[in-house]
């Protein structure tokens, strides 16, 4: 893995990454990889405006950039996560998303791994309740994991805290932070809890000093450089 140069800023000091864009999604791999690879595909939070665009996100950007130089395929995606009525629609691009990077030439078909942000996080729980033997991990970031109870939509599809014990030996990470979103802070405990009590694979990086979106500020900390270093490097080992 390249490191990360003490420049200030999350992702400084990387090699570049070559970049091709579709009109789905965009790929970032090493230009010293040879043959297919495995692949990671970043699912971004929301809800987002119709009119954003998070394939240029250089959070996004930066994750599949440090994703490239580990040796990986970064999958940067767009879905259209814009209210919360439109979480069916996104699951359904997702779905398309990752049926076309199986597809790619650079990328090896057998070994995808799905990493979800924050709104984006309940994204997961289709590929928990019905686990292909191609995918391989599943990372969250500062995630949504469950919907609240008074939502108007398909609850029980959208409960990652439910799906658990369908893929119970899946590999899975989350990722949390020190000044999370108050509300988000209490199904992430309980998801840690069930993962305990069902003896579900679940690594936890905790995230000192940051905060929700903590990749789009300027002045990132060692921990925060080291704490994204170290989930890369795990989806990378679990892709390998």
């Amino acid at each position: 893995m390249t490191t990360m140069s003490d420049d200030g800023t999350l992702f400084g000091g990387l090699d570049p990454a070559h970049q091709v864009r579709t009109d789905r999604l965009d790929v970032y791999t090493s230009p010293r990889a040879d043959g297919p690879r495995p692949s990671i595909v970043l699912v971004h939070g929301g809800p987002v405006a119709p009119d954003a665009r998070p394939r240029d996100w250089p959070g996004a950007v930066g994750y599949a950039t440090l994703a490239a130089a580990s040796g990986l395929a970064g999958i940067v995606i767009e879905h259209r996560l814009h209210s919360g009525e439109h979480y069916p629609v996104a699951a359904d691009d997702l779905a398309a998303a990752v049926e076309e990077t199986r597809a790619l030439e650079v990328v090896d078909p057998d070994r995808v791994g799905l990493w979800f942000f924050s709104g984006g996080g309940p994204l997961a729980v289709d590929w928990m309740r019905d686990t292909p033997p191609w995918l391989r991990c599943l990372v969250w970031t500062y995630p949504v994991l469950a919907p609240p109870p008074d939502w108007d939509g398909d609850i029980p599809r959208f409960d990652a805290i439910g799906a658990l014990g369908a893929c119970r030996d899946l590999p899975k990470l989350l990722m949390r932070v020190e000044h999370e979103i108050p509300p988000l802070v209490p199904n992430q405990d309980a998801f840690v809890a069930a993962a305990r009590d069902q003896g579900a694979s679940l690594e936890v990086v905790d995230v000192p000093g940051a905060v929700h979106g903590f990749e789009g500020h300027d002045d990132a900390t060692e921990p925060s450089r080291a704490a994204v270093r170290r989930a890369v490097g795990w989806a990378a080992r679990a892709l390998g």
